[in-house]
């Protein structure tokens, strides 16, 4: 447990990205929620780590510190498990023939290999919505594109290195693009915006074109 500013601790469970250790941080967070403990404002769980805001006004940074660690935060299966959410995806993205060619796979085998694999929320960041996927099929592990694009339209489906993602609005990107869903990912107006939460375990379902256009018609996915 470290002091992130004066207005954070930061409670570290590792160095590697695993859904062991995501575990363990989500049962962290679980176990701070539930003890509701004064003065904390916010919890940001992290690939490895979880982020306790707090305001100083109403407890310290020793205090809130010494209570935590009064806490059973060991035990992975106090977390609470994730919803399980299915986005339908199109794959027809621009670096599609790419990456299967980087992959030694048909483009068609690669939005199969994609489809087929299981995929669990670490985390939230780079944009409001912007959910970390993992983990890849080794043979669809790329670095990130050389240089970057300045807009990715929104509902992208995208990959680099281990992680696969949708791009909740538009914005500067660097991941490869493979596909495109019409589900939204973030809503700003809604009591909880984004629609994947870290602990989530997420399925891509192959769809055709037809189907793209009557789901972003018929707003059934908003």
């Amino acid at each position: 447990m470290e002091p992130l500013g004066d207005t954070a601790l930061v409670l570290d469970f590792g160095d590697r990205v695993d859904r062991a250790i995501s575990a363990r941080v989500m049962a962290a967070r679980d176990a701070v929620a539930a003890a509701g403990l004064e003065g904390i404002v916010d919890l940001v769980p992290t690939f490895c780590s979880l982020a306790v805001h707090f305001a100083p006004e109403q407890i310290g940074s020793a205090d809130l510190a010494a209570r935590i660690g009064m806490l059973e935060l060991a035990e992975a299966a106090a977390g609470r498990p994730g919803q399980a959410v299915r986005i339908p995806v199109l794959y027809d993205g621009p670096d599609l023939g790419a990456v299967a060619q980087a992959a030694g796979l048909s483009p068609d085998e690669v939005a199969k290999l994609h489809a087929a694999t299981p995929y669990h929320v670490y985390m939230l960041g780079f944009l409001p919505g912007f959910a970390y996927l993992g983990d890849l099929p080794e043979s669809l592990r790329l670095p990130r594109l050389k240089e970057p694009r300045t807009r990715v339209p929104p509902g992208s489906v995208a990959l680099a290195e281990q992680m696969t993602a949708v791009y909740p609005v538009q914005s500067p990107g660097g991941w490869h693009l493979i596909g495109r869903t019409p589900l939204i990912l973030f809503d700003h107006r809604k009591d909880s915006p984004s629609l994947l939460q870290p602990g989530d375990e997420v399925r891509f379902e192959a769809i055709g074109e037809a189907e793209f256009e009557r789901l972003s018609s018929d707003g059934e996915l908003s």
